[in-house]
């Protein structure tokens, strides 16, 4: 597996979108820190970015690299290798990738500006963390969507509709209810609608840290009471986790009985 982990690394390394992706949050980063005095409020901004972007590229790339790179895992898939293997190696692969341009394009300018000897340092670990989560999630449930469809604009169009509604319309429903549902205790609602959105659940986690979490209003104070004890951050990351985890599940059971 890692020599297909390796491979499918340097593959994208090798692409110019990789560095596109890359310049973009080396040049997001000088940036913020540039006009902002505070670095908070710089690290506001990326995570207004961060949970929007991060899963809209990792999606792209996630269905666009299965696509382009069919033939060649046709060809691998002829040889004495566990399918598994092929398939998990390539996931690895370009989800490591992506996270790497994440952190160093967001990474080199904090660096620069002297933020790593701040006492922001931890709020700006969690938004590299959460980056990186948020990554891992989306490319793993593209690369499903990829597998679960051989038709290209089939693929592209339902990997684009998941993430639109997973960004979108998902909070556009949620508040919605909380709207109608307002003379009943939503506390519990609340708590558990987050879990079925990553990227909800990652901006939370991410105003909890900036100890910001009263512009959420009343369910702000739901969150800091639950999110912001050590239990609740145990359980956001290990719910994070599982959204990587069930989606890879799917992606080595879904290539075992796949038909290529």
């Amino acid at each position: 597996m890692f020599k297909i982990i390796k491979y499918s690394f340097y593959d994208l390394m090798r692409s110019r979108w990789s560095y596109i992706y890359f310049a973009f949050y080396l040049l997001l980063g000088f940036v913020m820190l540039f006009l902002n005095n505070n670095v908070s409020k710089a690290v506001i901004t990326l995570m207004n970015v961060i949970v929007v972007l991060t899963p809209l590229i990792g999606t792209i790339f996630g269905v666009m690299f299965y696509y382009n790179s069919k033939e060649f895992t046709e060809l691998l898939l002829a040889q004495p290798l566990k399918r598994t293997t092929i398939f998990i190696g390539q996931y690895i692969g370009l989800a490591t990738s992506l996270s790497l341009s994440l952190v160093l394009g967001l990474g080199i300018p904090f660096l620069v500006y002297g933020v790593i000897e701040s006492t922001v340092i931890w709020n700006f670990a969690s938004l590299l963390l959460v980056g990186v989560f948020l990554t891992f999630i989306f490319v793993s449930l593209a690369f499903n969507i990829a597998l679960s469809n051989d038709n290209k604009i089939k693929g592209f169009g339902i990997a684009i509709l998941m993430w639109l509604l997973l960004a979108v319309i998902y909070d556009g429903v949620f508040l919605i209810s909380l709207m109608l549902f307002n003379d009943y205790p939503l506390d519990k609602f609340s708590l558990i609608a987050c879990m079925f959105n990553p990227i909800d659940l990652s901006r939370i986690l991410i105003l909890l840290k900036l100890d910001i979490s009263a512009l959420l209003g009343y369910t702000g104070a739901v969150f800091q009471q639950f999110f912001g004890t050590s239990l609740g951050m145990i359980v956001s990351f290990l719910v994070l986790t599982l959204w990587i985890i069930l989606p890879v599940w799917r992606i080595a059971s879904k290539a075992k009985k796949k038909d290529f």
